[in-house]
C-alpha cells in the first residue's frame, strides 16, 4: 500500500495505519525480541516473527544460556502463538556453518580473537534474513538489539543505546546505511533492563523471568578450545612458549587455549615481574609472552571499514574520534587516519593494552552518541 502523506508518521517511521505496516521481527527466543514482537503485535502492526535454526537442532536441545537452542525455538512459537501472530523456523545452518563458524576457526588458529556474534548480524541476521523479510513484502525489520537508530540531517543514523550497561554497538558497528534504512531496534531507548522485563510481565510473556543469554551460541560454557579442537583437530598441536627473543620457556598443548594477554596458566613460575602472552604464532606453534609493557599498543591498523559517517571517509586525512577496541571497554579518544575507503590507521591517543587482531575496532563520535562504523584489527 502506498504511503499516505496525509497520515502522521507511526512509531516505525511510516506514514500509514499500523495495520497497514508490515514488520518481521527476529526472534531469538530471549526477552528482548520478545518484547519487541509482542509491544508491535499491542501496537496494531502486521507482525512476523522470524526464528533462525543456526546450529545443530538436537544437541542444542540439552543446553541453556545460549541463544537460538531448540528451547529457545519453542519459546520464540509460543510467544507468537500467545500474541496472536505468525512465526516461521529457518534453517541457516549451512549459512552459518559458512559464514561464521568456520572463519572463527581459521581466525583463532591464525593467531586472532574472533568475535563471532559480529559476523552473525553482518553476514547472517542483517544479510540473509533481512533479504528474507524484504521478500515477505515487510516494511522494515525490528530486533531485541540495544542501539538506538535515529533519523539525521543526511539519513538514519546509529547511536548508541540509552543504557550504557546494555549497548551492543560494538556488535553492531558493521550495519550499512541500506541495511540501517531497513531495521528498527525498539529497545534501545530504555533506561535499563529492567524496563524490558517489566514490559514482558505486562504482555503476560512466558519468558519475561528467562535468564539472559551469556555464551556464544556455538561456544558451549565459553570453552572455545573445545569447539575449534573439534572442527580443526591438528590446533591442539603442541609447540613452544618463548620469549620476545625466541627463548623456549616452556611447552604449551595447542595455541587454542591461549589468548591475548593471558597471565596465568603459562607454567612459567620463578619469575620476578609475571609475564603475558602478548602473541600467537600458529603457523610455528609458539606462544610469544612478555612484560606487560608489550602489551600496551598505540598503532591500529584496520581493513573492512564500515563508514557511517556524513560525508566519505576518505575526505579527510584525519578523523578526531573515539573508539572501542574491546566490547567492554569504555570509548577512548583517537586520530583515524584512512588510507582508503577500507583501510585505515587508528592512533591512539593512550596506549591500550591487549589490541588483538580478529577484534573489531568502532568509531564514536566525541561529542554524542552517535556512531561511525568501525573496522576489524589485523596484523598490519
Amino acid at each position: 500500500m502506498p504511503l499516505d502523506r496525509t497520515l502522521p508518521l507511526n512509531s516505525l517511521g511510516f506514514a500509514k495505519a499500523p495495520a497497514d505496516t508490515r514488520v518481521v521481527v527476529a526472534m531469538s527466543g530471549g526477552v528482548d525480541s520478545s518484547v519487541v514482537a509482542a509491544m508491535l503485535a499491542e501496537e496494531g502492526y502486521d507482525v512476523v516473527g522470524v526464528t533462525l535454526q543456526l546450529y545443530d537442532h538436537g544437541a542444542a536441545l540439552a543446553k541453556k544460556g545460549a541463544c537460538c537452542a531448540g528451547i529457545d525455538i519453542h519459546d520464540a512459537r509460543r510467544v507468537a502463538e500467545d500474541m496472536g501472530f505468525p512465526h516461521y523456523v529457518l534453517d541457516y545452518e549451512n549459512v552459518f556453518k559458512d559464514a561464521v563458524i568456520d572463519e572463527f576457526a581459521d581466525s583463532y588458529l591464525g593467531g586472532a580473537t574472533p568475535v563471532p556474534c559480529i559476523r552473525c548480524n553482518e553476514r547472517v541476521k542483517f544479510k540473509d534474513l533481512l533479504e528474507t523479510a524484504k521478500d515477505l513484502d515487510a516494511d522494515c525489520m525490528a530486533t531485541g538489539h540495544y542501539i538506538q537508530r535515529k533519523i539525521g540531517d543526511h539519513r538514519a543514523e546509529l547511536h548508541c543505546a540509552a543504557d550504557a550497561n546494555r549497548d551492543q554497538s560494538y556488535f553492531l558497528f558493521s550495519t550499512t546505511p541500506d541495511q540501517l534504512a531497513y531495521l528498527r531496534f525498539p529497545l534501545g531507548h530504555l533506561p535499563s533492563k529492567n524496563d524490558t522485563r517489566a514490559l514482558a510481565e505486562k504482555y503476560g510473556l512466558s519468558v519475561a523471568d528467562k535468564p539472559d543469554s551469556q555464551d556464544i551460541c556455538f561456544v558451549p560454557n565459553g570453552d572455545y578450545a573445545a569447539v575449534i579442537r573439534k572442527l580443526r583437530p591438528e590446533a591442539a598441536n603442541p609447540g613452544d612458549i618463548v620469549d620476545a627473543n625466541g627463548t623456549v620457556l616452556a611447552r604449551h598443548e595447542g595455541v587454542i587455549n591461549y589468548t591475548i594477554g593471558q597471565r596465568r596458566g603459562l607454567g612459567i613460575g620463578g619469575l620476578a615481574d609475571p609475564l603475558y602472552v602478548v602473541r600467537l604464532d600458529a603457523e610455528k606453534a609458539q606462544v610469544v609472552v612478555g612484560p606487560k609493557s608489550m602489551l600496551a599498543t598505540r598503532t591500529v591498523p584496520l581493513r573492512e571499514i564500515n563508514w557511517l559517517g556524513d560525508t566519505p571517509l576518505m575526505s579527510k586525512s584525519e578523523w578526531p574520534i573515539a573508539v572501542k577496541v574491546r566490547s567492554t571497554r569504555p570509548p577512548i579518544d583517537a586520530i583515524l587516519r584512512p588510507i582508503s575507503d577500507t583501510t585505515a590507521e587508528v592512533e591512539l591517543l593512550v596506549p591500550e593494552e591487549g589490541v588483538s587482531p580478529g577484534q573489531a575496532c568502532v568509531f564514536y563520535d566525541q561529542d554524542s552518541s552517535r556512531i561511525f562504523g568501525g573496522g576489524w584489527i589485523h596484523k598490519g
